[in-house]
């Protein structure tokens, strides 16, 4: 097991914890235990208000997109405690962790690549490394308010990354009821996590702010992690209309990499640490013209010391501008126009295995440059029908130009309730450093993406029944392939993507809640130079369904289980890349919670209860049966 690395950036969350813990002086509002547990799920029955849909807050009902709202407070009724768990229960969705906590985990949005869905904090990208594709391992639902999952392209709003969907995390905001929380949980494989936040308002100060830590020995050899977090929102409120604030985030991730199981890496290490600082202000001198402008300077450090080669040292650095303009003309019509800049610069250094004046490390460096325009006219023509139209310009320094273009709609039919959506849209991401640098090839042109949907929701039994439906079908082409006998890289492949989605929540009686969801995908490889033209893509399960149900006794004491289905699927063997098949799992979560009393509550799950063998990666086994139990206290 590798000892644990500290830094003074990584105690910076604590620190500043304790802090505003120290300082705090104002009057704690805690609602009674009865109201803290009775209150109903924030993701189930009621339409819930998204920003993501349209860059500006819309009912889901109305939202012509689908859209998935995972609310904080539901994730910590469940004890989901990384973004991930929480994402599994999104239908269209497929999250594939390799192995343990902390190990790369990579989410497909309707079966397209990893690259096609953008990952933001507060409406900005979120930092992809070299390889483009988002690593979700690291984050965690502390201080989030909620996560807005929206499917299908949406590049033509949020510009490159965003051919498959979105997923925004939106962080707490403090209000007038101050609330200071403390949480200690320990469980299997010597696993410790402990978090504090605090959030409130005093006067034109509103302020939020929370950290985590948590500690993990893993269950096999040198799987050992180590991470620590924290999430700021601070804002000031001059005035009625007008919010200057700035999000931070600081993280700092010690990930013992065990490899294969069958070819295990014994001492093999990743040290990442990341900071983002993002100022911003919003603006609305009146109803009917809103602005916002966005600002962010975001870094991320990488340290990994395999066995097989020298230390590699990784640097990406990330500048942002994201300006908004919204104007309502009329009560009908609404006009959103906007800019954007971007410039991300990447950095590799490979130390050879036994340094020497005769052998330097090897120096890989990216540097590119996105200047973008937007624009979307949202039309109500008649009461509930909304129709939406949307276009994007790019232009990046090393490829040139692209457009994307959103067509959708939605209507809402009178006395049913019936929400019926659909849209046609194009999206894009470019090619990630990655692969033009390993691939030697700096001119690969950006991978694009077209997609189409219709769905419907129906509200039923006075809102305590709601269920719907998606139909979707992707193309994807132009995306990145290597030729095998020069391993140059060069755009070439494609793919189709197709299926259904189905969800569902009910309130049948007074404190019982039910949700499900399930997601059926055929995927196509369609590359001409596939070696076998048709086969699926990987890692990309058939069907996929989740259920959940729980209850609250007493007014105290709520129970609830959740079940986990993912079909067989394709994969690439671990050690030699030949073609497998992945077996079919099932993994069942029990959890339970005690509010003793208004300030102090019990909980307890256990994972994977069934102590379900499985991989949702070949050759990398994730944990077995596995207990938590902890406290928190809520001032």
């Amino acid at each position: 097991m590798q000892p644990p690395r500290t830094s003074r950036l990584g105690a910076f969350p604590f620190a500043l914890v304790a802090g505003i813990l120290a300082s705090a002086q104002l009057p704690a509002q805690t609602p009674a235990a009865d109201e803290l547990l009775a209150k109903p799920a924030a993701v189930v029955l009621l339409p819930e208000t998204v920003v993501t849909a349209l860059r500006e807050p819309v009912e889901t009902d109305r939202s012509p997109s689908a859209v998935t709202v995972i609310g904080g407070a539901e994730a910590e009724k469940k004890q989901l405690r990384f973004v991930t768990d929480a994402l599994r229960t999104v239908p269209g969705l497929s999250v594939v962790q390799t192995g343990m906590p902390g190990q790369q985990t990579t989410a497909f949005t309707r079966g397209l690549t990893g690259e096609a869905t953008q990952v933001m904090l507060n409406g900005l990208p979120m930092n992809q490394s070299f390889s483009g594709a988002f690593n979700f391992a690291d984050l965690t639902m502390d201080n989030l308010e909620r996560i807005e999952v929206v499917r299908g392209p949406q590049s033509a709003l949020f510009g490159p990354r965003a051919g498959g969907g979105v997923i925004n995390l939106i962080p707490k905001r403090g209000t007038k009821n101050t609330e200071t929380t403390a949480t200690f949980e320990a469980g299997s494989f010597g696993t410790f996590r402990e978090s504090a936040s605090t959030s409130g308002h005093a006067g034109m100060l509103d302020y939020s702010v929370g950290a985590t830590r948590l500690d993990t020995d893993g269950f096999r050899p040198n799987s050992a992690y180590r991470a620590s977090s924290g999430l700021l929102n601070l804002g000031i409120t001059p005035r009625e209309g007008l919010r200057i604030f700035t999000i931070g985030s600081n993280a700092l991730y010690d990930a013992s990499t065990p490899g294969p199981q069958l070819a295990p890496t014994p001492f093999d290490n990743l040290l990442t640490e990341r900071w983002m600082i993002a100022p911003g202000i919003e603006f609305e001198p009146v109803d009917w013209w809103k602005h916002r402008l966005l600002t962010d300077y975001d870094e991320e450090r990488q340290v990994f010391n395999p066995s097989i080669y020298g230390t590699i040292r990784g640097s990406f650095k990330r500048y942002q501008l994201d300006y908004q303009n919204e104007l309502l003309i009329g009560d009908r019509i609404k006009l959103t126009t906007g800019l954007y800049y971007s410039r991300v610069e990447s950095t590799l250094l490979q130390y050879p295995v036994a340094p020497s004046p005769m052998l330097p490390p090897t120096l890989l460096s990216d540097r590119i440059e996105n200047y973008s325009g937007f624009g979307q006219l949202q039309v109500e023509p008649l009461k509930d029908l909304l129709l939406v139209a949307g276009g994007r310009y790019d232009h990046f320094t090393q490829f040139g130009d692209i457009t994307t273009h959103r067509f959708a709609a939605s209507y809402k039919l009178p006395g049913s309730g019936s929400v019926l959506r659909a849209s046609s849209a194009t999206g894009f991401a470019p090619a990630t450093a990655q692969d033009k640098l390993y691939g030697k090839n700096l001119a690969l042109e950006p991978n694009k993406t077209s997609g189409s949907d219709i769905g419907f929701e129906q509200p039923l039994w006075n809102d305590r029944l709601r269920f719907g439906a998606n139909y979707f079908q992707n193309k994807l082409s132009n995306v990145v392939g290597y030729d095998q006998a020069t391993f140059i890289a060069f755009n070439g492949g494609s793919a189709e993507t197709r299926g259904a989605e189905f969800f569902l929540s009910a309130e049948p009686v007074k404190h019982l809640t039910l949700s499900a969801a399930y997601t059926y995908l055929d995927t196509e490889d369609t590359s001409a130079h596939t070696a076998q033209r048709g086969p699926r893509l990987l890692r990309r399960p058939r069907n996929e369904l989740y259920g959940s149900i729980d209850y609250l006794w007493f007014d105290r004491l709520r129970t609830g289980l959740d079940v986990k289905y993912v079909n067989a699927r394709e994969d690439t063997d671990a050690i030699d890349y030949s073609r497998v098949d992945a077996e079919d799992y099932t993994t069942v979560r029990l959890w339970a919670e005690y509010q003793i009393t208004d300030h102090l509550k019990l909980f307890g799950r256990i994972e994977n209860l069934g102590d379900q063998r499985y991989c949702e990666v070949s050759g990398f086994p994730n944990p077995g049966r596995a207990f938590y139990g902890g406290f928190t206290l809520r001032f």
